[in-house]
């Protein structure tokens, strides 16, 4: 690591414990604002699903809001926001997280609202039909009733992966959604949100010793179950190249986008580093490589991006996973085209490499991404819960700025020359709608 990566290194000290029912729980202290976090993660997200209950991942967020056993429902968002907090919960590939932002002296109510629902939700006939509906509209709003909705988070892996964990529609179909039943629901919350299956990560400021006492006083109590294997998402790499059409009736231009399967995020995180630099070398700023080439120069698009990730987040997930480059362009512009393009620009680095130059820029912008994420106590915390839950290390998300600082022109060259053509997944959007 260089001097410079090491400046980088968030020094926030981290504590663990863990208690009897299995539940882990990480403290972060840090008492220069009066702010504390609490979140709880669940390792399971979208790959979890079982067949035939496609979205119950994203369902059960909304059931986990739903009320519990000494809460009724609405009570636990007026609870937070009375006490001047705010709360969210959000469903990821392999977690579903829930969490609360509030003033240092409202610590215990956060902690007894997140240990009432871990142990008790309030899983009901009229709570599960009245969620299915919420789900299934948000569903009509942001995917079937959008242009480009489904493009590409939704249409990309089913081209890229073959298992059923990477492959379904994370957002559930209609069919699947209306025919669970509180059984269902039952059996996905026994089976997935038991303490042992979750991280409690707290942040802010906090007293160890008497956090320590709260976690144990309302989380203690709390039934151990039996915590499921963590699923196999890992695939072998592809050896061919894969390609789909999709028709959008809404779209008011076409568009085509790229997935290229990556190294092993949590297994092989170094060489991954690399690949995440190239994704912002790639596609970030005006002096982007893909935006110069594809938007400026030669005028084939009206808008690109690469990342890693699903949700463009390439640290909150497991293998396997893509780096994709998906480009929005002309009805003139044929999709060969543009991937013609983006291919060339990808063996240009391959080729000749990237310049220390080039390469610091990129670096800045996206330490400056972490190290600003991490200015909040609970975007720190979320960070820190992440990094437990997916590499068992809550202090990487510290050290993330600091390694992405020594990531070498070497390894970016090596990441460009992984995304091979004749491997790529490539998914065609055609608009369909009349629209010239």
């Amino acid at each position: 690591m260089t001097a410079a990566g090491a400046d980088l290194t968030l020094r926030h000290p981290v504590q663990r414990f863990r208690l009897e029912n299995g539940l882990r729980v990480v403290l972060a202290p840090d008492r220069s604002v009066p702010v504390v976090a609490v979140t709880v993660s669940y390792d399971v997200g979208m790959r979890n699903e079982p067949q035939g209950r496609t979205g119950f991942a994203h369902l059960f967020e909304h059931m986990m809001f739903q009320g519990s056993a000494n809460v009724p429902k609405m009570e636990h968002a007026r609870l937070v926001q009375a006490a001047g907090g705010t709360f969210n919960g959000s469903t990821h590939q392999d977690y579903t997280n829930y969490y609360e932002a509030l003033p240092a002296e409202a610590l215990e109510r956060a902690l007894f609202l997140e240990a009432d629902r871990m142990a008790a939700p309030a899983i009901t006939p009229e709570n599960l039909r009245n969620q299915i509906d919420v789900v299934k509209e948000e569903i009509r709003v942001n995917v079937l009733n959008r242009p480009y909705g489904a493009f590409p988070w939704l249409q990309l892996p089913q081209i890229a992966f073959e298992s059923f964990a990477n492959t379904h529609d994370g957002y559930g179909s209609f069919v699947d959604l209306e025919s669970s039943t509180v059984d269902d629901a039952l059996d996905f919350f026994h089976r997935y949100y038991a303490p042992g299956n979750a991280v409690l990560c707290l942040g802010g400021d906090l007293d160890v010793e008497e956090t320590e006492r709260l976690v144990r006083r309302w989380f203690g109590p709390i039934e151990a179950r039996d915590v499921p294997p963590t699923p196999p998402t890992g695939e072998p790499s592809p050896t061919a190249a894969r390609s789909g059409v999709e028709e959008d009736r809404l779209a008011p231009a076409p568009a085509v986008a790229i997935g290229w399967r990556v190294p092993d995020p949590v297994g092989d995180l170094d060489t991954y580093l690399g690949t995440v630099l190239l994704a912002e070398l790639l596609s970030e700023g005006d002096a982007s490589r893909l935006e110069r080439r594809l938007v400026h120069d030669d005028q084939l698009a009206v808008a690109q991006s690469s990342y890693v990730g699903l949700f463009g987040d390439p640290f909150d997930v497991r293998d396997a996973t893509l780096l994709t480059t998906q480009v929005h362009h002309p009805a003139a512009v044929s999709a060969e085209q543009v991937l013609t393009a983006v291919h060339e620009e990808v063996a240009r680095i391959a080729a000749d490499g990237v310049g220390a130059a080039e390469l610091a820029r990129v670096q800045a912008r996206t330490e400056a991404q972490l190290l600003r994420q991490a200015d909040s106590v609970l975007g720190r915390t979320l960070a820190f819960a992440t990094a437990e839950l997916i590499h068992g290390r809550a202090e990487l998300a510290g050290e993330l700025a600091a390694r992405l600082a020594s990531v070498t022109p070497e390894q970016v060259q090596v990441a460009a020359r992984g995304l091979d053509p004749g491997t790529a997944a490539v998914l065609e959007l055609r608009a369909t709608g009349g629209a010239r």
